[in-house]
């Protein structure tokens, strides 16, 4: 075949491709964040969320699947669509997901129903916990597997960070771990390459921390801020109203946010049939100004009895919760934005909230977890912590060895923003580290290294200097002035979840990092390719 020839018809194959992969996600292009407000990128028209959460108990789990990932199950998602789409359904929650299955199916069924996607980045045994709160590379490792698997998908809408992580007054420091997950996301979407896809948090409405937190996540740098903010909200009970629900008050509380803020749940079921008034309210002109919409807590009828239907196999029965929310979520009317409408004003920071009695957390955020530093340090250390020491038992040796020397290297400090240096490194890396620094305190003495056979001598331990791999896990927050350098292979010290409503969705350690290349990052490749050689420019909207 010539070179023209070949040229020609990889280039009809190119255009097919692309007519395709167009078609298949025509009615869901990208959602855009500016100002307080979503929008459609390609029209500019604001995007209300009509959402409903998406995600069966763990009680249908096996053994060895923790979680059950409703996004990498076709079947599950063909028999459910239809229910979607008869309540005018535009968005679905996710609570955890699986990045090592394929989500093709599903996406694309929702994508041709003009259902977009917001996934939690985090899984119940893989979350900031909020009574001993961490940032670190276990973490990390999995909101980044999230986010390489779905960045693919134009109707991903967004990713939350947490989930009700802080709860109330007693535990504010761990919002500090949470704003450094999403500046870290946010960065690795942006060092990748990635399309801009929001990230931001979810809070639970509590009355002594709900304007604090909203402010916490949408102040300072753009670049630390989270770009969404959402609230479970479940004040609207039975017959309310806008005044009495609390609903205006809360208008004007989050009326001055510069980023968009929406019900990440709702639905308050202390009287069922719940009739669903609220909705009416909702997408009122009275609040889309201030409110992007809602997600209705959830689709699948469980023990908490919030369902909108039940089901038993391949059987779906609609419950009278289905039936008052699909009438009133079809009577809509709500008055849309546009983008070319927004004002300089509506995209500026606000000032962080002052700290007090009842918010303590930190401006100053954890650290990026580094991955290479903490390996070069683990392979200095010359005293370590046994292979045979379950981690159960690293709290006994922690007690021990920090009870004879300083251990602020391995520790992080939300309230007052103090992160030692090896903070965000592996259980088992942070003990060797302070066991190794008991042994080099008492010269290297064989018995400073024993702890009863619980740690052991490391006759292979590198003397390289490993801060200058350091890099950007350095840059952020303040670091304890005596910290020095450490690592981590990925064992998270995060036992359990903090997420409530995720906590209907038990965690799976067996995930994978198994990547699959789809035909949406083929495109991608292609379409970079064909635009070097032929200086062909496209946009896809």
């Amino acid at each position: 075949m010539s070179g023209g020839l070949y040229l020609t018809v990889s280039i009809q194959a190119f255009f097919f491709l692309l007519h395709r992969v167009v078609a298949d996600f025509k009615t869901t292009p990208p959602v855009e964040v500016v100002g307080n407000k979503f929008y459609f990128s390609n029209n500019g028209s604001q995007f209300l969320m009509r959402g409903i959460a998406y995600q069966q108990n763990t009680a249908n789990a096996t053994d060895e699947v923790s979680f059950i990932d409703p996004l990498a199950d076709e079947a599950s998602c063909k028999r459910d669509v239809k229910y979607f789409q008869e309540a005018n359904t535009n968005t679905l929650r996710v609570y955890a997901v699986n990045a090592s299955l394929d989500h093709d199916a599903c996406m694309k069924l929702f994508s041709d129903a003009g259902i977009y996607i917001i996934a939690d980045l985090s899984e119940p045994d893989l979350s900031v916990n909020r009574d001993s709160p961490e940032w670190n590379l276990d973490l990390y490792k999995r909101y980044t597997e999230v986010v390489d698997m779905f960045q693919q998908y134009p109707n991903v809408l967004g990713f939350f960070a947490g989930n009700e992580v802080t709860n109330n007054k007693t535990n504010t420091d761990a919002s500090a771990f949470v704003k450094a997950a999403v500046r870290d996301t946010k960065k690795y979407i942006k060092d990748k390459k990635y399309r801009n896809i929001p990230v931001g948090y979810s809070s639970n409405d509590d009355d002594d921390t709900r304007i604090a937190i909203a402010d916490y996540f949408s102040c300072g740098d753009l670049e630390d801020r989270a770009d969404f903010f959402g609230i479970n909200m479940y004040s609207w009970c039975g017959d309310s109203s806008f005044q009495i629900s609390g609903y205006k008050d809360r208008t004007e509380e989050f009326s001055n946010l510069t980023i968009p803020v929406f019900f990440s749940e709702y639905g308050c079921n202390i009287k069922r049939p719940r009739k669903f008034t609220e909705v009416r309210s909702l997408f009122s002109e009275e609040m889309t100004d201030v409110w992007s919409g809602g997600i209705v807590y959830m689709y699948f009828e469980e023990e908490n009895e919030y369902g909108l239907v039940s089901i038993d196999g391949d059987s779906v029965v609609t419950l009278d919760d289905f039936s008052y929310y699909v009438s009133e979520i079809n009577n809509i009317s709500p008055s849309y934005a546009q983008s070319s409408s927004v004002k300089a004003e509506a995209t500026q920071t606000l000032a962080c909230p002052a700290t007090g009695s009842t918010w303590k957390a930190a401006t100053d955020l954890p650290p990026t977890p580094d991955e290479d530093f903490c390996n070069c340090m683990a392979k200095t250390y010359e005293c370590v912590v046994a292979d045979s020491v379950d981690k159960e038992d690293y709290g006994d040796l922690y007690s021990i060895v920090c009870h004879n020397v300083d251990c602020s290297d391995i520790s992080a400090n939300g309230t007052t923003g103090q992160y030692g240096n090896v903070s965000f490194c592996s259980d088992k890396d942070k003990l060797s580290h302070v066991l190794n620094k008991y042994y080099l305190q008492e010269d290297k003495h064989s018995s400073a290294c024993h702890f009863e056979g619980s740690a052991t001598i490391n006759n292979s331990a590198s003397t390289e200097s490993c801060s200058a791999k350091h890099g950007s896990a350095g840059s952020a927050g303040k670091s304890n002035s005596n910290s020095s350098d450490s690592d981590s292979d990925s064992d998270s010290t995060s036992s359990g979840t903090s997420d409530s409503t995720s906590s209907s969705t038990k965690s799976s350690k067996a995930c994978t990092n198994v990547k699959k290349v789809s035909k949406y990052e083929i495109l991608a490749i292609t379409t970079f390719v064909t635009g070097i050689l032929g200086g062909i420019s496209i946009i896809i909207i």
